[in-house]
């Protein structure tokens, strides 16, 4: 007897932290309750305490063996669609299920290839690598699959120029979305509430009239400038002409000198601008629009008229729209975009959706 107690206390002594823990201060070893991970279920841990607590529970078979397979553990219903998915998903679907990337959901291929159909839950534990622990995750992965949102970061500097501090943008109450098209200027005028304030645009019939004559260009500018409402921001379009398409060249001359002529007339005049007091004007591209709204066919950036429509039509039949229109806006420019018909206002299309893409980019930048 005292040899088997010296030899308890010496195992006890020489043993790392693992199933067995030794009490401090006392004369003989006291094995504090712990516990073993069942290696042949997924239902429970096996307590284990003493010698005997140990061998009861590995040659036991009851936490093993309690005469259920895995499908009673789960409702007909559920049933139909975990073995639906295992049957006929094909590999990549199957990779996308918690803990069957890689080996697993191949084997899964291979068993039913070779075996037809999974009939059981229970038979699904013969595949090689899924045993009971392992199916069980997969079943209820199935069952409750978890949607991991692909956060995307936008770049402010991407569809914003200058740079300008996100807190500045963030703190403005409203901006005047601006579009300069070939013979007129449209604008927006948005709220950080997103309702539209103003919307219209002015005929410029001096534009592309022979010369680049610089006085008439500004007076037609000049006339939109007064019109304008006041803003914290004027947000203008950024055109995405390609310097190597030359027929293009008097249209790209054309719309750098009008962009120039709003940049000169709607930002304030100060002897040397300050650190601290952000530019009140600035370009956003017209591409980072067109991929906000889908617009986009390779390099070129089609009609936004149908996407307007919607816009209007939620605003009368959504409680939260992407954009509030008022009752008067919406009867004046209510017919303005109806496919068919000849459209006048595309500008008045570009200008609402830069403002509306401006407020959404600058959100989705905050995260």
């Amino acid at each position: 007897m005292w040899v088997a107690k010296q030899f308890l206390t010496s195992l006890a002594q020489r043993a790392q932290p693992g199933l067995f823990r030794r009490t401090p201060h006392c004369s003989l070893p006291k094995f504090e309750l712990r516990y073993l991970q069942c290696t042949c279920c997924w239902r429970s841990r096996v307590p284990v305490s003493d010698f005997d607590t140990l061998n009861a529970s590995i040659v036991g078979s009851a936490p093993c063996n309690d005469g259920k397979t895995l499908d009673a553990y789960y409702t007909p219903e559920q049933k139909e669609v975990i073995l639906k998915l295992l049957n006929n998903a094909p590999l990549p679907e199957l990779s996308g299920v918690k803990l069957l990337r890689g080996r697993k959901s191949i084997n899964i291929v291979e068993y039913r290839t070779k075996n037809g159909p999974f009939k059981t839950l229970e038979s699904v534990v013969n595949v090689p690598l899924l045993k009971h622990k392992s199916a069980v995750v997969v079943f209820n992965s199935i069952l409750n699959p978890v949607k991991k949102e692909r956060k995307v970061k936008i770049n402010l500097a991407k569809f914003i120029r200058p740079e300008v501090d996100r807190s500045w943008l963030k703190d403005a109450g409203s901006i005047v979305s601006i579009v300069c098209g070939t013979n007129k200027i449209a604008w927006a005028h948005v709220d950080r509430g997103m309702t539209l304030l103003d919307w219209q645009q002015k005929d410029c019939p001096n534009f592309l009239k022979g010369t680049y004559m610089a006085s008439f260009y500004l007076t037609d500018v000049s006339t939109v400038v007064d019109h304008l409402p006041e803003a914290d921001f004027y947000i203008i379009e950024k055109s995405s002409i390609s310097v190597q398409n030359t027929s293009l060249f008097p249209i790209m001359a054309h719309m750098r000198t009008v962009e120039a002529m709003l940049f000169a007339l709607l930002e304030p005049r100060v002897p040397q601008p300050e650190p601290n007091i952000p530019p009140r004007v600035l370009n956003m591209m017209r591409t980072a629009v067109g991929r906000h709204f889908g617009l986009m066919v390779g390099e070129s950036r089609t009609s936004g008229a149908q996407t307007v429509r919607k816009l209007m039509t939620e605003s009368v039949t959504q409680k939260l729209p992407r954009i509030n229109f008022p009752s008067e806006l919406l009867v004046k420019h209510r017919n303005s975009f109806e496919m068919g018909s000849r459209r006048t206002g595309e500008e008045l299309c570009d200008a609402l959706l830069q403002a509306v893409a401006f407020y959404e980019l600058l959100s989705e930048s905050s995260g």
